[in-house]
């Protein structure tokens, strides 16, 4: 981006709330696996003479939300009508709130570019998600199973100055929405959905060009990649002459293009009124606090206590706390293994995560191969020297893909450390002489030939050497052999 120009950025999240009905009747809100409009009623399909009823525990989820994110409470909030006509709206208008939602002024705080930065939200609102259109050649199908169900939209400040502040941002959010419990916030499965508004402007200036609305990002790469395309068209059109739209863009993830699909719509195009079938609310003061004693510790609270109660690193803490599944498992590990904090954390950023993301899973299905009594087994046989770590990387694959404890892969394998002095001793001298060019390098101070023996000697034991010991025999015998 030109030093003349700065990239204003502003999300919108819609997130699904994990509720057993939909909002504004009974039908089942697990939809995922059902046929295709089989969770569905009069009230979910919009037939005439229905009437909705609230799912309380929909807008309960949603004030615990709004006051994780900082915001205020109002003392009153109403449903609206929202009005557009869309194929995967079959009643023609959603019922979302317009200028009384559950949540106001509120703020997060995120890491981008080695710099904390504090983000501001403007709203925490409660609608109806829309029904699933599934296209085909020539023709489009209508599954109504998602119509209805409970979707909390979170509305940020125009705040985010680059893409990459814009992913730590959903990151950030996603991981607060699942500490909390109140929705599953994957993007993949369509329960977080996002929508992102960015214009360019003259840096220094408050005046902001024609707002571009880009939707269909459905990870966070895509928005990544779509913020950062955006931010270059929007720019070279500028310093073309050429004048910008104000307009809705999808983006189209195989081209890496966004592509225009309509012109942006104002609020006054849906004709919001207040929902005629749903009374205005008055929120309880004793009622908010009863949500928030719900409150559970959320990931900043949870990364301190991990620096002062385990003495992790900051950068340690904040990898642990950034999942809820992660800290969990760690936690649990933790308080079982008899090595030292840093190193179960050590063992859970490192071997364990790189299995975690092999896997495309999480560390609650982690957690279901290898339980947290196993993988503290396998640290203390670590910190005993019965294996060596680089046998441990080696048996924790191979629990996760038998089952197995590590006592019982360690004795099939034959994977129990060598640390008889006199077996490494054998070892050493074989290593010696096979490699006399290395010798000879020792010899003249080169520090990489120490390394390069040692690694010879872990390879002729199959790893199992004990690795400071085999370190200090192969010294002493090429200092005896000067």
């Amino acid at each position: 981006m030109n030093e003349q120009f700065e990239t204003v950025i502003g999300l919108e999240v819609h997130a699904q709330l994990t509720t057993r009905s939909k909002m504004f009747c009974r039908c089942g809100s697990d939809y995922a696996s059902a046929p295709p409009n089989s969770r569905v009623c009069p009230v979910c399909l919009g037939m005439p003479g229905v009437l909705p009823t609230i799912n309380r525990r929909a807008i309960e989820n949603t004030i615990l939300t709004a006051l994780a994110l900082n915001c205020s409470i109002p003392a009153n909030a109403k449903f609206d009508r929202k009005n557009y006509s869309y194929p995967d709206l079959v009643k023609g208008y959603q019922i979302s709130q317009y200028d009384q939602p559950f949540g106001l002024g509120g703020w997060i705080c995120i890491e981008a570019e080695g710099r904390n930065r504090r983000l501001g939200i403007t709203r925490v609102h409660l609608e109806e998600d829309v029904c699933k259109l599934l296209h085909r050649d020539g023709f489009s199908l209508v599954d109504a199973n998602r119509s209805g169900v409970p979707l909390m939209e979170i509305v940020s400040e125009p705040d985010m100055r680059s893409p990459a502040e814009a992913r730590n941002y959903l990151i950030k959010l996603r991981s607060i929405l699942r500490y909390l419990g109140v929705s599953l916030a994957n993007m993949e499965e369509g329960s977080f959905r996002c929508d992102a508004n960015i214009s360019i402007r003259p840096r220094g200036s408050s005046e902001l060009r024609a707002k571009v609305e880009v939707k269909n990002m459905n990870s966070l790469k895509a928005v990544y990649r779509a913020l950062e395309y955006e931010t270059a068209r929007q720019y070279k059109l500028v310093m073309e002459g050429k004048k910008l739209a104000q307009e809705t863009r999808g983006w189209v993830d195989e081209k890496g293009k966004t592509v225009s699909q309509r012109s942006k719509e104002y609020a006054h195009d849906y004709r919001y009124f207040p929902e005629p079938d749903l009374p205005p609310l008055e929120i309880d003061r004793e009622w908010v606090e009863l949500i928030k004693k719900r409150m559970p510790e959320l990931p900043d609270e949870r990364s301190n206590r991990f620096i002062s109660q385990y003495g992790l690193s900051e950068y340690d803490a904040r990898v642990l706390t950034a999942s809820k599944e992660t800290a969990d498992y760690y936690e649990k590990v933790a308080s079982l293994s008899k090595q030292q904090p840093k190193e179960v954390a050590n063992w859970i950023t490192g071997p364990a995560s790189s299995i975690v993301n092999a896997e495309v899973i999480d560390f609650e299905a982690f957690e279901y191969s290898i339980p947290a009594e196993s993988f503290s087994g396998l640290l203390d046989l670590v910190g005993k020297s019965t294996i060596s770590a680089a046998s441990a990387r080696t048996v924790l694959e191979d629990m996760f893909k038998t089952g197995k404890s590590a006592g019982l892969l360690v004795k099939e394998k034959g994977l129990t450390q060598i640390s008889s002095s006199n077996e490494l001793d054998e070892f050493a001298s074989q290593v010696i002489n096979a490699n006399a060019p290395a010798v000879a390098d020792y010899y003249k101070g080169k520090d990489q030939a120490m390394k390069f023996l040692i690694g010879q000697m872990m390879r002729l034991t199959r790893g199992r050497a004990n690795p400071e010991m085999a370190t200090e025999i192969i010294k002493r015998k090429l200092e005896e052999g000067k």
